[in-house]
């Protein structure tokens, strides 16, 4: 019995001190609603100036936002324009040969100890060939006389000159370069003057 009356008496001290919270609760609760209508005006001013720094900040990233997709829209439009512009380079990679070939045989007959005579007919064929590699943007780079550059010509060999100005330039063509639309789609193979 002893031990009930004193846990009667401990549960009725834990009521006294669970109703005690509660009423510091309620206290606090009140505090807070009374500060809730004395800060009133003050939160609304707050939230018009907040209403007008998201409204700033908002704009920024639209017009970031808008800037980015422009810069974008115009890199697509430039990447396309340069892959139309250079579409064909396969197929002039692939006729650069035969267009070497169709060259080779023209200065063969031109020979004058040449038997063979290149026809009138051939002639126009290959000016028309040349013609229209032209107009598709196919232009033939000239290095002989020029001086020797890596980024444009392939050196096979260096000769001895005599003269002074030919050093570093190219003495002789071995197979001619080529550019497609001012890119460069075959170097030039050349002799160079040491």
């Amino acid at each position: 019995m002893m031990r009930t009356l004193k846990y009667l008496k401990k549960m009725a001290k834990k009521n006294k001190e669970d109703i005690k919270e509660q009423e510091e609760i309620q206290d606090q609760v009140d505090n807070v609603d009374v500060q809730e209508e004395n800060t009133e005006e003050t939160i609304e001013l707050s939230k018009e100036e907040t209403l007008e720094i998201e409204l700033k900040e908002s704009k920024e990233k639209f017009l970031r936002l808008y800037a980015e997709f422009e810069n974008y829209k115009k890199r697509t439009i430039k990447e396309k324009l340069e892959m139309m512009k250079n579409a064909s380079q396969d197929l002039m990679k692939a006729l650069i040969p035969v267009v070497d070939d169709f060259d080779r045989a023209k200065k063969s007959a031109e020979d004058e100890s040449s038997e063979e005579a290149f026809s009138e007919g051939v002639t126009l064929v290959y000016n028309k060939l040349q013609t229209t590699l032209a107009n598709k943007g196919l232009k033939r780079m000239e290095s002989n006389g020029e001086t020797f550059d890596p980024e444009l010509h392939e050196a096979l060999t260096e000769l001895p000159v005599n003269d002074d100005e030919m050093k570093g330039k190219v003495i002789d063509t071995i197979t001619q370069g080529f550019y497609l639309n001012d890119k460069i789609i075959r170097h030039a193979q050349v002799v160079v003057g040491k």
